[in-house]
């Protein structure tokens, strides 16, 4: 696990060939709402992994 999250830290892309890829990307600061009370509420920026599966895997399972 720590290799992993050292890598994408970084900003370096994770791929496993015949199954996906993994990379982190940054999401905005922005303004969401409470669904109780309806108050308006600031969400921080932050970085998210995002996964993209291979052809192999996408395959398999159609």
């Amino acid at each position: 696990m720590k290799v992993t999250e050292s890598t994408l830290k970084k900003g370096d892309k994770i791929t496993l060939v015949g199954f996906g890829s993994f990379s982190a990307t940054a999401k905005p600061a922005r303004t969401g709402r409470n669904p109780r009370t309806g108050a308006a509420i600031k969400i921080a920026a932050k970085k998210v992994v995002k996964f993209k599966a291979g052809s192999d895997l996408s395959k398999a399972i159609k």
